[in-house]
């Protein structure tokens, strides 16, 4: 059962190494693209959706555990190396400051993800400040000018088409794909490949719900944070996350499209493998195992791999804890942002640590 669902995903990591940046643009950009896109976007087909939100989906680990207990063992001893890879939910100490905390999001509206830990839950109720990715997720008349200021992130600019970027058995891939999406090849040619990504990436569930003006946990978090008069600061703007993704060559991001497409409604395996790893804390074992379900790599796929690490993940790690430093100098704050930025050497547990700060895990 694992081997053939690891064979029909087999040559996909580009794709889902892209895992939680594609679903962060899913979620920011439903807001900041919908209304330039609606006309054509919202003609997706949200098949299969469950009424009670729910996504159906098999966690792989869990069968490759039973089926394939060595690979496995493997997988987690990976996963065990990683510095900071269990726990979802920090406190952060100094001397002289008021604790702040640091809770590893995961940006869908999945209502199991929604229910954050009790800990996490009171501490942004109680917290100061509340720190996110992008505060303009906010705002969507800033987002989408923000958008605007930058049409080069969303769209080809000049004059060419995703068709210009393809191989004739590409451009077949991707209008068979998106066909049985529902959506047209030439409804969304003009788009970059990251954007057109963010959404079809999402499981229909998924699209059910923010269809229905669901928010994202980021979102839900600063939501109650401006309700409750809180002070709220952004550590990127969407401009800076979609240069990084356009920092990334574009046969990558065709590649990724290609195959998002192609393995349909597999994608909710994918989704629910990494939802059950987060809502568990095992936030580490999620880049080891979309590696160890691939085979082995070209070196050019290895470097492609290698880009995407360092320009998505530990590039704007480093940016979030640099403008997070003042914020969490003044303590008392609450800082929520992707999961997938908190592990490693480079996360950012170990960078704050480097400024001087206490991590400990506090639940979750």
């Amino acid at each position: 059962m694992i081997a053939h669902s690891i064979d029909r995903i087999r040559n996909r990591l580009s794709l889902l190494a892209l895992g939680d940046a594609v679903l962060w643009l899913a979620a920011a950009f439903h807001i900041a693209l919908l209304a330039a896109f609606a006309l054509v976007l919202m003609t997706l087909k949200p098949a299969h959706a469950e009424e009670s939100g729910t996504c159906s989906g098999n966690d792989l680990l869990a069968a490759l555990a039973k089926d394939e207990p060595a690979t496995y063992a493997k997988l987690r001893a990976e996963a065990d190396a990683i510095p900071n890879g269990k726990g979802i939910f920090w406190k952060i100490e100094k001397p002289g400051l008021a604790p702040s905390w640091l809770l590893g999001t995961m940006h869908v509206t999945d209502p199991r993800v929604l229910t954050m830990p009790e800990p996490a839950r009171k501490a942004a109720a109680e917290a100061a400040t509340i720190v996110i990715e992008s505060d303009e997720i906010l705002d969507e008349k800033k987002a989408a000018a923000a958008m605007l200021m930058h049409p080069e992130l969303t769209m080809f600019t000049d004059g060419k088409t995703i068709r210009d970027k393809l191989s004739p058995e590409q451009a077949m891939r991707l209008e068979k794909g998106l066909k049985e999406r529902g959506l047209a090849l030439a409804a969304v040619q003009r788009m970059q490949p990251w954007i057109i990504s963010s959404f079809v990436a999402l499981p229909a569930c998924e699209m059910a719900r923010k269809a229905k003006g669901a928010s994202f946990l980021d979102k839900h978090i600063a939501e109650d944070a401006v309700k409750a008069g809180k002070n709220i600061v952004g550590l990127e703007t969407l401009a800076e996350q979609l240069q990084a993704m356009a920092d990334l060559p574009t046969e990558f991001h065709l590649q990724a499209l290609i195959e998002t497409l192609e393995l349909g409604d597999r994608m909710n395996d994918v989704i629910e493998t990494m939802t059950t790893l987060y809502l568990s804390g095992d936030i580490g074992m999620t880049m080891p195992m979309l590696q160890i379900v691939s085979p082995a790599q070209t070196g050019k796929e290895k470097s492609s791999y290698a880009d995407f690490e360092q320009r998505i993940v530990t590039d704007r790690n480093h940016v979030m804890a640099e403008r997070a430093a003042p914020v969490l100098a003044k303590g008392g704050a609450f800082v929520a942002v992707g999961a997938l930025h908190l592990p490693g050497e480079e996360g950012l547990v170990e960078l704050l640590k480097k400024q001087g700060f206490t991590l400990t895990p506090a639940g979750g």
